[in-house]
């Protein structure tokens, strides 16, 4: 896997920023998903992200990780966290995936399947896309740094949406 797959650029970057970045790798096995919440926490203390937008964080690494491992036939997957001006980016690639990509699931029915559905609800932008480099796929969430949502901000009600 190369360094140069993880290269996500801020939705808003404004110049003169002071971005810091971290990135690490780990076997795609479940047992390391807490080795990656562990990294994570680790670097995003020492920037000084503690509060909401900390757990907020340990959620999106658990649940990208999770879904790397469990969704992909990958042997290797990275993270990478881009702590921006007003906002944090976390990146998760794997080495393979399914055709379609992963996607929120709306009901409640079904044990597993929620997690990208709690990466909506606490990021402020999420997405995915193929990487450019090498196989897979790039998962990636946008936590801003304010405490609150912005005026005007819409929550959507996801109830009604299909799977």
């Amino acid at each position: 896997m190369h360094r140069d797959a993880l290269t996500p650029q801020l939705v808003y970057p404004r110049s003169g920023a002071d971005h810091h970045r971290y990135g690490f790798e780990l076997p795609a096995r479940v047992e390391f998903v807490a080795s990656a919440r562990k990294l994570a926490r680790r670097r995003l203390h020492h920037w000084g992200i503690e509060g909401d937008v900390h757990d907020a964080a340990m959620l999106v690494v658990s649940e990208l990780v999770t879904n790397a491992v469990v969704h992909t036939d990958g042997h290797r997957v990275a993270c990478e966290l881009l702590n921006g001006a007003e906002r944090l980016r976390i990146t998760v690639q794997d080495q393979g995936s399914a055709p379609t990509g992963p996607h929120v699931c709306h009901t409640f029915e079904e044990e597993r399947g929620r997690g990208l559905l709690l990466v909506e609800a606490v990021s402020g932008a999420w997405g995915s896309h193929d990487s450019h480099v090498g196989p897979g796929r790039i998962v990636w969430a946008e936590l801003p740094h304010e405490e609150e949502l912005p005026y005007g901000t819409e929550v959507p009600y996801w109830a009604e949406r299909p799977c």
